[in-house]
């Protein structure tokens, strides 16, 4: 038995290397899993379940064939595809989560984010994701026509990168203050999350217990991945893009 977690690929179609090693990771390590899960910013940009690229067409029949053969998929948002709907996912044979979600991994009560909410040093940022996460927002902007979407897509894109490139990187990483209140609240000693494309693990204290915090990696360079068994401790993987 096991269940493997991932983060962060951003896929797009300027990268077909990331797609590939997915596609490969997908024949390679998820065969006879458990489960799969996504926790954000699985593609690049998302504006709509009505856009239906051959990559995100590719992508949903890659993974139903894995769903269909026994493997439990799961998909949370991600501050770049926090459109990503219903209707892909049942596409790909998926399952939408909420941020957070607690699961019981082997025994081990852990919550699963997608990391960004633990940010909150980044205050410009937090604003505008409270906006984005609005329901109401959103209706309204799925409402625009499709082209009037692309080109937001680009536009926040292009924002994005001009702002971070003069943040501080502690500001860009989780509050470690923010981290120990949300595992605390939800009563977890393991939290596994992705956003900050620092993968490590971190251990700390949480209701006077030892705990950890697990960060899965981005698909930039490494594939990154983390495989969990039971009786045994979550296990983070790498192997070079390169070599996929």
């Amino acid at each position: 038995m096991t269940t493997l977690f991932i983060s962060d690929l951003h896929l797009e179609e300027s990268r077909p290397d990331i797609t590939g090693a997915f596609l490969m990771f997908l024949k390679t390590e998820a065969p006879g899993a458990e489960q799969l899960y996504i926790l954000g910013d699985f593609f690049e940009a998302w504006i709509g379940d009505d856009e239906r690229t051959p990559l995100q067409e590719q992508v949903a029949a890659a993974l139903r064939e894995l769903s269909e053969s026994g493997t439990r998929i799961f998909l949370m948002h991600g501050n770049r595809d926090f459109l990503l709907g219903e209707d892909f996912c049942a596409r790909a044979g998926a399952t939408l989560l909420d941020d957070p979600t607690h699961i019981d991994l082997y025994g081990t009560p852990t919550l699963l984010m997608h990391g960004d909410s633990l940010c909150t040093a980044d205050v410009e940022y937090q604003k505008f994701r409270a906006n984005m996460r609005n329901p109401q927002t959103q209706k309204l902007i799925l409402a625009r026509p499709l082209k009037d979407r692309q080109q937001m897509a680009r536009q926040l894109r292009e924002m994005s990168m001009a702002t971070n490139q003069g943040k501080a990187e502690a500001i860009m990483d989780v509050t470690p203050e923010e981290v120990v209140r949300v595992m605390e609240a939800h009563d977890v000693p393991q939290l596994i999350h992705g956003h900050t494309h620092r993968p490590a693990e971190h251990s700390l204290e949480v209701n006077g217990k030892l705990s950890k915090r697990i960060v899965l990696g981005d698909w930039d360079e490494n594939v990154w991945w983390l495989a969990a068994k039971p009786g045994h401790p979550p296990e983070l993987k790498k192997t070079p893009l390169s070599s996929v």
